[in-house]
């Protein structure tokens, strides 16, 4: 399965995890030219059920973010299945897993005790809830869960209004993207020292991390942020704003910008008075700020107004569904629509000029490579029979 152009083609990954961290950031390694094979349970990843929608037997959740990867089924539980993953290990680069803390020790495959010994140069990713450690160590995580305990929630919603859940996990896809970076951290320093080292990625620092600028701001005034809708806590105009169509977001970081927004509306009283002259200025008096913009923007229809505020340099957007965002040309110029043998996915945002990203597979059935992947390890097919016939493998 190498794709030899990749960037990181000739890597190869056992990726044991489930759900969505792991799974996120083991395709973006796939997609990238690496050998990923992932290990379920007999099962299945629970995210196959996560439907619906479903496409054939699997929930389109798990279709979105396992691409390119061979899929085998090994129950770990047996002795027999533990082996056969040592014998995985035995040419892997990296492992990646999101079970409780201590698992892989009560399995009698600890990284400390055993992994490290006896692959010294494999590099372990444990993904988890909050750690091993400390006052919430070894304790579950889930996204929503996170939001919730790591204070986003608390800044987002309406000011008048009760926290909100972010429409979208993106406490598990930054975990993901933090693990994706710290493997290649890893990979990177492995070529000085030869090692391996375990890298320890909990949701909930991952949570804690993306309180920017909410926790800059606390630091700094002692106030605990509170939430204020689409607007931003510290730039203005940066909000949604109504017009006589479409309402549009306005995203003006600087006092140029702001000029030019002006200009266009015909708004320039708006440039002498002085509870606008600066950024600070406009942040304290933003609400005033809102009403006046909206009420030049009511002669206009935000639909033909934005594309014309941002060719002039003006941050500005209308307000896109997500099958708006499909069918928009950009979308489709910039590579993000994947369609491979009746798979359509997300494509990959990280754009390399000599290897890029590469879409070869769509996602796995359970256990469907599981027969070769047990033929690449030196099998032999009475071995495999046996072990498809007393339950170890699904295949």
């Amino acid at each position: 399965m190498t794709f030899a152009q990749g960037a990181l083609a000739g890597v190869k990954i056992i990726d044991l995890s489930r759900v969505l961290g792991g799974p996120y950031c083991s395709q973006a390694l796939a997609d990238h030219g690496a050998d990923v094979i992932k290990l379920e349970p007999l099962s299945g990843d629970e995210t196959r059920g996560w439907g619906p929608p479903f496409e054939g037997d699997d929930a389109a959740y798990f279709r979105g973010i396992n691409r390119n990867k061979q899929g085998i089924a090994v129950d770990l539980s047996r002795p027999e299945g533990l082996e056969l993953l040592m014998q995985l290990l035995e040419g892997a680069d990296v492992l990646i897993e999101n079970f409780k803390p201590g698992t892989l020790q009560r399995w009698g495959i600890g990284y400390q005790e055993v992994l490290s010994q006896r692959f010294p140069a494999l590099i372990h990713c444990g993904i988890s809830g909050f750690g091993a450690d400390g006052p919430l160590g070894g304790l579950p995580g889930y996204d929503a869960v996170i939001q919730a305990m790591a204070g986003l929630m608390s800044v987002n919603g309406e000011g008048d209004g009760g926290p909100l859940r972010i429409g979208l996990p993106i406490v598990d896809m930054v975990t993901g993207l933090n693990a994706l970076a710290g493997i290649l951290l890893a990979l990177n320093e492995r070529q000085r020292s030869g090692l391996g080292q375990s890298l320890d990625i909990s949701l909930y620092d991952c949570g804690v991390s993306l309180l920017h600028p909410h926790l800059p701001n606390y630091f700094a005034a002692g106030q605990t942020p509170k939430r204020t809708g689409n607007a931003h806590p510290n730039i203005a105009p940066y909000d949604s704003y109504r017009t006589a169509g479409e309402p549009i977001f306005l995203a003006v970081g600087n006092d140029r910008q702001f000029a030019r927004l002006c200009q266009e509306l015909g708004a320039g009283a708006l440039l002498e008075d002085p509870r606008f002259t600066d950024n600070g200025q406009r942040s304290v008096n933003r609400e005033a700020l809102k009403q006046q913009l909206e009420h030049y923007l009511s002669a206009h229809d935000g639909a033909l107004l934005a594309p014309r505020l941002i060719g002039l340099g003006v941050p500005c957007g209308s307000i896109a569904t997500v099958d708006q965002v499909v069918a928009h040309p950009h979308t489709r110029h910039r590579g993000l629509l994947v369609e491979l043998d009746g798979y359509r996915g997300i494509g990959s945002p990280v754009k390399l000029s000599r290897t890029p990203a590469s879409y070869r597979t769509a996602p796995p059935s359970l256990g469907q490579d599981t027969r070769a992947v047990l033929q690449g390890l030196g099998l032999d097919e009475s071995t495999i029979a046996a072990l498809l016939a007393s339950g170890v493998v699904h295949g």
